[in-house]
């Protein structure tokens, strides 16, 4: 029973980050394709603005997963990170290079290298959601197991490699949702209209996406398949897939209201009918959440711990986002954003 509840929030906890991170590497996905230095301006003042007052707590639900993997289900965290180490790393160095390009591209005085620090933001911000919905996808096709080593084929598969294609396209919906919002707090019409724009071409990729997705797991993780078209998992499918029309009318509208939460809807449901399809497993269909959880003192202790972190953790972070989605962090205003890049503020 503790085990199960455990599994239920490391899944919430993986639909947080899906959802939080995913948003930041969406803008970063869009900085990338913002074109160049002149062209691409205005985009990236915005998406500096919009990130610099969240971008590093949402790598606190991360964190929050790794603790319960190894925590609760070590011999699934063995497992996963004995395959899975190189596409984990690939994220892991995304992860870093992400961070300091943000940070130190803003701090750079010189054209190359504010040019050479954006560049490996937003690279990193395409490699990273990649090669995590790479793993994701191994551990839902079976392909982590016991006797599983290192190996291409534990993540270049055609359900890994859809998974990743589907991680970035989520993170590009998410950013660009974000940011249309952001662009209309500050009063950017032009911005608004691009980053609407991008929204929608990205929600039609995730559902083209979704729906190759789910032929392909057909025959490859069967299931996986089997537990998105039935029960539970069927659910939250039926559910993401209302969210796609509601997120697309709803960013037609001019106030674009609401637009930011079906988004989050559409990504988070898909995330836990992924979880729900996999029921019982941990790992479809060697092991069972049974199996790979840890002893159940070890499961009773970690669930009063975070029961006590969400307690004192979640009403700060719910505040910070909040905050910054009302505009009171850090005041933007268009004439901001028409300031040539490294300009004085």
């Amino acid at each position: 029973m503790i085990a199960g509840v455990i599994a239920v929030v490391l899944l919430l906890a993986v639909a947080a980050y899906a959802c939080a991170g995913g948003t930041d590497y969406g803008a970063g996905f869009w900085d990338l394709t913002a074109g160049g230095a002149e062209r691409g301006k205005r985009p990236r003042w915005l998406i500096d603005h919009a990130m610099a007052p969240v971008w590093e707590v949402n790598n606190v639900w991360l964190i929050f997963v790794l603790v319960i993997m190894w925590t609760g289900f070590p011999l699934f965290f063995q497992q996963v990170f004995t395959a899975m180490w190189l596409p984990l790393a690939l994220a892991g160095v995304g992860i870093v290079l992400r961070g300091a390009g943000f940070a130190l591209r803003k701090a750079a005085r010189r054209l190359a290298g504010r040019r050479l620090y954006g560049a490996v933001f937003a690279v990193s911000s395409l490699v990273t959601p990649f090669f995590f919905g790479a793993a994701a996808g191994g551990v839902a096709s079976g392909r982590v197991t016991e006797a599983t080593r290192a190996s291409t084929d534990a993540w270049a598969n055609p359900t890994s490699v859809l998974f990743g294609l589907l991680a970035v396209a989520t993170s590009a919906l998410l950013g660009a949702v974000f940011l249309a919002a952001d662009a209309r707090r500050f009063d950017a019409p032009d911005l608004t209209d691009y980053f609407r724009r991008r929204a929608l071409g990205a929600l039609a990729a995730v559902a083209v996406l979704a729906v190759i997705t789910l032929v392909v797991t057909h025959g490859d993780a069967p299931h996986v398949w089997h537990g998105l078209t039935h029960g539970v998992g069927l659910v939250f499918v039926v559910l993401a897939a209302l969210g796609t029309p509601a997120t697309a009318w709803l960013l037609f509208r001019s106030s674009g209201a609401w637009s930011r939460a079906t988004a989050v809807g559409v990504v988070g449901s898909a995330v836990i009918a992924w979880g729900m399809a996999q029921r019982p497993y941990l790992v479809p269909t060697s092991l069972t959440v049974a199996e790979g959880a840890g002893a159940e003192t070890t499961l009773r202790w970690l669930g009063l711990v975070t029961l006590v972190a969400v307690v004192l953790i979640l009403p700060a972070v719910v505040l910070l986002y909040r905050l910054d989605t009302r505009g009171e962090l850090e005041p933007l205003t268009d004439a901001d954003l028409r300031r040539p890049a490294g300009g004085e503020r």
